[in-house]
Parts: C-alpha cells; structure tokens; sequence
C-alpha cells in the first residue's frame, strides 16, 4: 500500500513554490485558493521571505495549497492511505475525498487567522524535547503546567505552553534529552488554542463533507477516519488536541504501508518516518519538491499501488479519553482479553468523580497507551480495540 503525506507548519521555505507555477493552471489555481483563503499565496510561495511565511495566518492557507496543488499531478486513484501532520490534516481531508480542495484551503485561511489571533493573547510557545525516556518528559511537561502538543516519534516530543514554563524547561530539562526552543507564534494544539477552535467549529459546521474514498488518518488518534462530518469535528478538535504522529506511523506500519511520498515542502515528515520505521519492512521514500521529482513519484506509485476504496472496517479504533484527570485501570481488562461495545474498560478521576472509558466496537483489547494513574486530557488516546473477538 502507498501512503501519501501532507506537511505541516514549520516546513516551509522561501521560493518553494516557485518551481510550480511553470505547470499548466497552476497560476490560475492559486489565483482562485488566494480568494479563498484571504491571502496572496503566489507572493508567499514565490517573493516572501523567511518571516513572512513564517506568519500563522499565512502559512498555513500556503502550506495546505502547496500539497493540493502537487497532488493535482499525480494518480491519486492509486493511492491507499493519505494523512497530514496539523494543519495537514486540511489538505489530506481534501486528497481523500472528504472535503473538496476549496473548502480545505478556505479552512485552513481561517484556522491560520484565528490560531494567530489567539497566540496574541498571552505569551505561550513551543519547544522540541530530543531523547530521553517518553514517560519521564511527560511527567516533567506535566509538572511544570506544559502540554506534549505533538508526539512525533523517533525521540521528539514538542512542549508548549506559557513561556515561563519553557524557560524553567530549558534551565532543568529531563534526564537524557535536549530542548530547543521553536521559532513559533505561540502554544498551538492546546488549551490556549480554544478561542481558535471554537471560531473555526462555526464556520465548519457549513461545510459539506463525504465518508473518505481512501484510509485517512486522524492525528488525534493515529485511526482510519470514519464518517464525514465527525471526521470534520475531529479536524476542528485538533486545533486543541495534540498531535499523535507517533500513532499516525504506527498505523502506516500495521496497515502495511510499502511506499511512501511526502508532498511540498517534503523533507520533515519523511525524515520521522525514516527513523521511525526502520528495518525489514522500512517503506521506500520519495520527497516531492519539484515537478522534477514527478517522475519519481508516479514510479513509487506504480510500484506500490494499492486498493483506493476505504476497507469497510478499520483494523483497529483508539479510545480517548472522555475528560481531563487521572487514569484508573485497576478494574481494567487485559491486553489480548475480547471487549464488546460499551463495556468500561477503565475510569478517568476528575474533580467531579469517576468517568467511565468504554470500548466503542466489538474486538480485543490489543494496547494500552497510557499507564495506570497518569495524568491524561480530554481526547487522548488511551487504549486500542483490533480485530473481532
């Protein structure tokens, strides 16, 4: 199966769409995405420098532009999987057929705005934590009032939060590990992001939306998205939510994934994977920059097309947390036991007392994602469901 992935914010680069607009329609196509997303993405891609690209509200309607475009020029009918890391996410909505590509980038101008407008009201920002053992960051993040707004695998967990907070990070970091501090407006995929969700839940509850023609995965959870408009609430949730691409590889490997592509800018989501899934197995790899790399695309894709259709049942679901407190799996089944549908397979502790954590399918318990009495949010992923038992 081939997978193709759309980039997130953070990869772009001055000039790198230039190349581009040499393709037929290309120009016009951007012309018509600039309305859309109520900024110049021809100047962004082509003239604008480093800092004006690095600007949220404007990167993020280029970013998800850059992609569609690209993918425009190769046999998307051939392609199995899509998926995008944040603001990705918008552009592999629209290559898997849940949006169309106009109201992804008209999304994406809109999440770009309002996630700016709400980095703007208090100072928050993000850091990389490199090395170290996972639990052992989480629980400092966690002390210190930081959230893990992204698991990216292979070593990287990225902190965010109040700029104080990262400060006391990176005077004290955990065992083993190095933090860099991350050139960004502010703490996005958290709670302070709420302001952002909530204008962007206004506008994309008018949006039209399909059950997706091919596997997406959702970064809230590393799963297949499923119907249309809850996928769409789950693109929304993700503007607070942290971003799983540690699930999101897992699932490239468990569903057989054998080809991989990143889309324009390619380079980041290529390196993860390549250090991530290592080995016997490892997928071939092509980074898309350049109508010059095309050739090299539809190559990979005809080596390692796969079925387009979505499998009529996921291989497996990832359960979330239902709300913010401790978790309790004291009573909790094992993993490999069979769990039905709306059987409890823990509790959350909140202030409020015991919430339960239910099993939403028939199948096993196959892993549990997060330990006995951590600290977890609303929308973590907590344990996988696989299979039919």
């Amino acid at each position: 199966m081939l997978a193709v992935l759309s980039p997130g914010q953070g990869s772009q680069k001055p000039g790198f769409l230039a190349p581009w607009l040499d393709l037929p329609g290309a120009e016009a196509r951007l012309r018509w995405w600039s309305a859309l997303a109520g900024a110049d993405l021809i100047h962004l891609g082509t003239r604008a420098d480093a800092d004006e690209i690095k600007d949220t509200a404007r990167t993020q309607p280029l970013l998800v532009a850059a992609a569609l475009l690209a993918a425009e020029h190769l046999p998307m009918h051939d392609v199995g999987l899509v998926a995008g890391h944040s603001v990705g996410e918008l552009g592999a909505a629209a290559l898997a057929g849940v949006l169309p590509a106009e109201s992804a980038v008209t999304l994406a101008g809109v999440r770009g705005r309002e996630m700016a407008a709400a980095c703007a009201l208090e100072p928050t920002g993000m850091a990389a934590v490199l090395g170290g053992d996972p639990d052992e960051v989480i629980a400092a993040l966690t002390a210190l009032g930081l959230h893990p707004a992204n698991r990216n695998g292979a070593g990287q967990i990225v902190a965010a939060g109040a700029v104080d907070a990262l400060d006391k990070l990176a005077a004290e970091p955990p065992a083993r590990t190095r933090v860099i501090r991350l050139q960004v407006a502010g703490a996005f995929h958290t709670p302070y992001m709420a302001p952002a969700e909530t204008a962007l839940a206004a506008v994309a509850a008018g949006v039209p939306a399909s059950a997706p023609a091919r596997i997406l995965l959702s970064n809230l959870d590393g799963a297949p998205a499923g119907h249309g408009p809850e996928t769409v609430r789950r693109l929304v949730r993700q503007v607070t939510a942290p971003v799983r691409w540690d699930l999101c590889m897992r699932s490239l490997a468990d569903l057989g994934v054998t080809g991989v592509i990143e889309l324009p800018p390619a380079g980041t989501l290529a390196g993860l994977v390549k250090r991530e899934l290592k080995g016997e197995g490892a997928p071939e790899i092509v980074t898309l920059n350049t109508p010059a790399d095309l050739p090299a695309a539809r190559r990979l894709i005809a080596r390692h097309a796969g079925p387009a259709a979505r499998p009529a049942a996921p291989p497996f679901r990832v359960v979330v947390s239902p709300a913010a407190g401790r978790l309790d799996r004291s009573a909790a089944p094992a993993e490999g036991a069979g769990v039905r549908t709306g059987q409890v397979v823990g509790h959350i502790a909140t202030g409020r007392g015991q919430v339960e954590v239910t099993a939403h399918d028939n199948g096993s318990l196959v892993e549990w994602l997060a330990h006995h009495d951590d600290p977890v949010a609303p929308g973590q992923p907590l344990v996988r469901i696989g299979g039919t038992h």
